[in-house]
């Protein structure tokens, strides 16, 4: 089978996998936003036996019984006030889609940036893998709460997470690692830590105003990602006041790319956000004008001399990619992905660690400021993470990360 372009293999994992304190581990360093944050209520914990797991034992969750009807069931509404599971031990569960042929590929980056950070923190014998596959995120998630984890890292796709709010009446306390379509607040006992682009969206957002901009166009395509990307640029704008920006859909060929041209340049505006794949990058950016704003896969799989196309275009990286030799990243082992998407969902791991150690505390902070592999992450009141991730831009064909806002 031909192996598809980096930039290909890159928008398809990101469409599924992102549509997809004080602890034994310092924080990567630190800096300070958003607001402190209420705290669950503690889970019923049972001191004895404080018993550790083999390091890293992939556990294979049950397997689920075949469906009896091939007729899609809606999904129930979630569960009232379900039952936190006993804690038993100090184990912080990982539980992935690693036997699934579609998120396979991108939980074993997750997996690895996680087993990564356990092993620089010294504490590899705390981690429990409980790998399963599309239908077995249920049985995987009874696993940890009947093995009395302190900590369930998962689930890592918005279905499986649908899945275990709505059906799974005992749980354990979990650190989602998505979140829901509606982008609605966890419910109690449960966090989340996501790669969501809205939050790449609304940070840009923040740029452009910082930057003056007034009026606004957005140009995109009708990728999944793209579209959300735009859309929360869109809402995020409007949220702050802003007037409704003129939408125009990318399409490649001449006759459409000259009504572009000819309709942008009839419009007053000061900057554009292009919501196109890195193949079509180059080709809409020459017939754009004022200032560029882009999603954070515009230079994904692109050869070096195409960034001259892309001048002064501006977007968000999480720092693992836009500051490689950032010392705070020091001891933590590099992986050769060569796909973008991957070495994302790989300091997600990290990041996903770094904060499982402070929630499986029997009583976890309520305020947690941290610099990460993925961003700077606050705890928010709803106990979801706040990241921001770091401002690019394109300068004479180099990526040049900006200094932190803060």
């Amino acid at each position: 089978m031909a192996r598809l372009p980096a930039w290909l293999r890159a928008a398809v994992l990101a469409a599924t996998v992102l549509g997809v304190g004080a602890c034994a581990t310092p924080p990567l360093s630190g800096r300070a936003p958003p607001p402190p944050s209420t705290v669950p209520p503690a889970v019923e914990i049972e001191q004895p036996p404080l018993v550790p797991p083999p390091p890293f034992a992939v556990t294979p969750a049950p397997t689920p019984p075949p469906p009896l009807t091939a007729t899609p069931v809606p999904t129930p509404p979630p569960i009232a006030g379900a039952a936190p599971a006993r804690v038993t031990s100090t184990t912080i569960a990982l539980i992935l889609p690693l036997e699934s042929p579609t998120y396979g590929r991108a939980a074993s980056a997750v997996k690895a940036g996680f087993v990564a950070a356990a092993a620089r923190a010294g504490a590899s014998a705390r981690v429990q893998v409980i790998g399963h596959g599309d239908d077995g995120v249920l049985p995987a998630f009874a696993t940890a709460a009947q093995s009395g984890v302190a900590l369930a890292v998962g689930p890592l796709t918005r279905d499986d997470l649908k899945i275990v709010l709505a059906m799974s009446p005992l749980r354990p306390r979990m650190l989602a690692l998505n979140q829901s379509d509606e982008g609605a607040p966890p419910p109690g006992g449960v966090y989340a830590l996501t790669l969501a682009v809205e939050q790449d969206a609304a940070l840009l957002m923040r740029v452009a105003r910082g930057d003056g901009v007034k009026a606004i166009a957005v140009v995109g395509s009708d990728a999944p990602f793209q579209r959300r990307f735009s859309q929360s640029f869109v809402a995020a704008w409007r949220r702050e006041g802003g007037a409704a920006p003129r939408e125009y859909r990318f399409d490649a060929s001449p006759e459409q790319l000259g009504t572009l041209r000819r309709e942008l340049a009839a419009q007053p505006i000061d900057a554009v956000v292009l919501a196109v794949d890195a193949s079509e990058a180059a080709l809409a950016k020459s017939f754009l004008r004022g200032r560029v704003y882009a999603s954070s896969q515009i230079t994904d799989g692109l050869p070096a001399q195409m960034l001259y196309d892309l001048e002064n275009v501006r977007y968000i990286e999480v720092p693992w990619l836009a500051e490689p030799d950032n010392p705070a990243f020091a001891g933590v082992p590099r992986a050769d992905y060569d796909d973008p998407v991957l070495e994302r969902l790989y300091a997600l791991g990290i990041d996903a660690f770094a904060l499982a150690q402070m929630l499986a505390e029997p009583t976890p902070p309520d305020r947690i400021e941290l610099d990460g592999a993925t961003g700077h992450l606050s705890l928010l009141p709803s106990r979801a993470f706040a990241r921001e991730g770091r401002v690019m831009t394109i300068h004479d064909g180099r990526v040049l990360a900006e200094p932190p806002a803060r």
